[in-house]
């Protein structure tokens, strides 16, 4: 059994229990890939609800919930948000997101137990976490590279936690997938269109490989290996038929 075979095998058992025990289950937190298999699967889902959540508003890596029609309980996500920084920013190195993960994974923590690291000005970072594991990050985790951190848990991470943007405005011959995401990266279409038709590109959690889907205002694209944007629609056209376009990149 392959890596994908399993996974979809957890993912119906989770399913299964959820609706035989009328009780909420939980994956890990998954990727972009593995999203997109989830929604491949939830036709089949019969009698089960799926919620989704990284901790925070257009999180990336996300856990699912799988909710029985008969569920009588109220129930939480199991995912705390912790905000490490250095203790001294004047002696503290430049941290950036591979160190806060190359550090998490030498404590032994899987990366599917951790959601988005989002790194701030200040080299601190935001880790969304299964909350099993935050009290062990806390008693384990005393640096990141050569720098000494202090970690503390962040109550409300949707009120601390923001993504910031950058509004790209622009024209584009259509709404076309690869018009669009070619606007966002300021590259080529023909540079796109590799990275579309090689499954890289995800609309709204869901793998996209044709190059004319149109979008919608609202959709959230995620391009591997470039970034993240939400399409802000179309406003008008130009004398020349294009389409003006707003678009916002999360950096």
């Amino acid at each position: 059994m392959d890596k994908e075979d399993q996974f979809k095998k957890r993912i119906l058992e989770l399913y299964r229990t959820a609706y035989e025990r009328d009780i909420v289950t939980f994956s890990d937190f998954l990727d972009l890939n593995e999203q997109h298999m989830v929604h491949s699967l939830s036709r089949v889902l019969q009698g089960v609800s799926l919620q989704w959540s990284g901790g925070y508003e257009m999180s990336e890596r996300q856990m699912i919930a799988f909710l029985p029609d008969a569920l009588s309980y109220e129930w939480n996500f199991p995912i705390c948000c912790l905000h490490i920084k250095p203790k001294s920013l004047k002696y503290s190195e430049v941290l950036t997101h591979r160190d806060y993960l190359g550090a998490l994974l030498n404590l032994g923590i899987d990366r599917s137990k951790t959601g988005d690291i989002l790194i701030q000005e200040d080299f601190s970072a935001y880790v969304f976490c299964e909350v099993r594991i935050a009290e062990y990050i806390q008693m384990e985790l005393c640096c990141v590279k050569h720098t000494n951190i202090v970690i503390c848990k962040v109550p409300a991470p949707e009120l601390a936690v923001t993504r910031k943007e950058e509004e790209i405005t622009g024209t584009v011959a259509s709404v076309r997938l690869d018009a669009v995401i070619s606007l966002a990266f300021q590259s080529s279409r023909n540079s796109m269109i590799p990275l579309i038709e090689g499954g890289k590109v995800f609309v709204n959690g869901k793998m996209v490989t044709s190059n004319g889907y149109a979008l919608k205002e609202g959709d959230v694209i995620s391009v591997r290996g470039k970034g993240k944007f939400r399409f802000g629609g179309s406003e008008n056209k130009t004398k020349k038929g294009r389409y003006v376009v707003r678009i916002y990149r999360y950096s």
